[in-house]
């Protein structure tokens, strides 16, 4: 849960990107249609990898039996509300001008610009950050999981078995974050009218 703590440190943040020049307020938003197309193909991506990683038939068709593809459904869904996001700032005339620290600086002016406003509800927020959080996670334990495999035999199929319990915790994260997104890109195409 988003606390209340976390949510001013995120507009003190915001301030001072804007006062760095990292965040920019302008009259113009010319890229409005590319984060949203962009959204919407990463949440498109993010369904049909969670499909064909549900659908055994859809896996023998592409001739990869043993696909899953959970992991990058958590992070195209996150991307999907990252550039929904992106989206709802960039029609305000928001510009974030960093190469670095993009996502830090787009989390701080949504709320910001969003939440601090009423124009966007505080579960949408958590969502956004949770789903952050999430795909950040599971990439380093998927890379831990890879490294630790390698070690010896007896451990690949400790690994193994793991890795089945934990396909199905992966399956579960999968799908909220699906729904997240889903839910997030509902509520930010509203906000913009489409």
């Amino acid at each position: 849960m988003l606390e209340d703590k976390k949510i001013e440190e995120a507009k003190r943040n915001a301030i001072k990107s804007i006062n760095s020049g990292a965040i920019l307020k302008t009259k113009e938003s010319k890229y409005v249609d590319f984060f949203i197309k962009n959204a919407k193909d990463s949440l498109d991506s993010a369904k049909v990898l969670f499909d064909i990683s549900t659908n055994e038939k859809a896996k023998n068709s592409a001739g990869m039996p043993n696909f899953n593809g959970f992991l990058w459904v958590i992070n195209a869904s996150y991307y999907s509300m990252f550039y929904m996001a992106r989206a709802l700032l960039e029609s305000t005339g928001v510009k974030i001008k960093s190469d670095e620290s993009v996502h830090f600086l787009a989390f701080n002016a949504l709320i910001y610009y969003f939440y601090s406003n009423g124009k966007l509800e505080k579960h949408f927020i958590e969502d956004f950050e949770n789903a952050q959080a999430e795909s950040a996670e599971i990439l380093g334990r998927e890379k831990a999981k890879e490294i630790i495999s390698d070690y010896s035999s007896e451990k690949e199929k400790r690994a193994r078995f793991t890795y089945e319990i934990g396909e199905i915790a992966m399956k579960g994260k999968a799908e909220t974050s699906l729904n997240r997104a889903k839910k997030f890109n509902e509520e930010a195409r509203k906000i913009l009218g489409r």
